[in-house]
């Protein structure tokens, strides 16, 4: 019997490797032309990404115009379509035994559905049973609860039942909201500030794939 009837994912730096692969090297191409004198390393666009998030970047930080917001997510999208990145050492199996077993894997993420859909395709040979991207709009991604609730109403579960795993501060949020359990995605972010927060704050503190295969599958 799992220990949980639904895995609920977060996508970038969760599933698969594309921060340092994807989303990083768009912003900062769209930053070339946006603002030429801004210069963020990795760490500090993944630490921006925590904390105030993402479209407070553009909204507070850079104070992007509609039509600079629409040029940084055409950029954004052009590296989407052109790359696919890798996904994490372990997935695969921990996927395919989840599934064997029963299991509903969703998707809640940033990310657009249509990526999410592609490189679970290419990378595990099947599609999560539920996705909610950043296509959804701000009322209804993440951190709202939305996307947990929907999940909950759809299979008909309690929120003991899922388990929320993200390496940002989103993903707890809205698992906090509903009271779903929380594991923290360590192999996806070696920000150290990122760190101390989850080792306080989150449900289980995980630095690698193999150790969220031994919480979620019953032996």
């Amino acid at each position: 019997m799992l220990k949980f009837s639904c895995l609920v994912l977060d996508h970038d730096d969760t599933v698969v490797r594309s921060t340092p692969t994807i989303h990083y090297p768009a912003f900062m191409e769209a930053l070339e032309t946006l603002r030429p004198e801004i210069h963020w390393s990795l760490e500090q666009f993944i630490a921006y990404n925590f904390d105030p998030g993402f479209e407070a970047i553009c909204r507070d930080i850079l104070h992007f115009t509609d039509e600079e917001t629409a040029f940084q997510e055409e950029v954004w999208r052009a590296w989407l379509a052109a790359h696919i990145p890798p996904a994490f050492d372990g997935m695969d199996r921990l996927l395919r035994r989840y599934r064997e077993q029963g299991g509903i894997v969703c998707s809640v993420s940033h990310s657009t559905e249509e990526i999410i859909r592609r490189d679970y395709r290419k990378h595990f040979g099947f599609e999560p049973d539920l996705v909610f991207g950043w296509d959804l709009g701000p009322q209804k991604r993440k951190p709202s609860p939305w996307p947990l609730k929907q999940i909950m109403e759809r299979f008909a579960l309690g929120s003991g039942q899922l388990l929320m795993v993200d390496d940002l501060k989103p993903g707890w949020q809205m698992a906090k909201t509903c009271g779903v359990p929380f594991a923290f995605a360590g192999w996806g972010c070696a920000v150290e500030s990122i760190r101390h927060f989850m080792c306080r704050n989150a449900d289980w503190f995980l630095d690698d794939v193999g150790e969220l295969e031994a919480l979620v599958l019953a032996e």
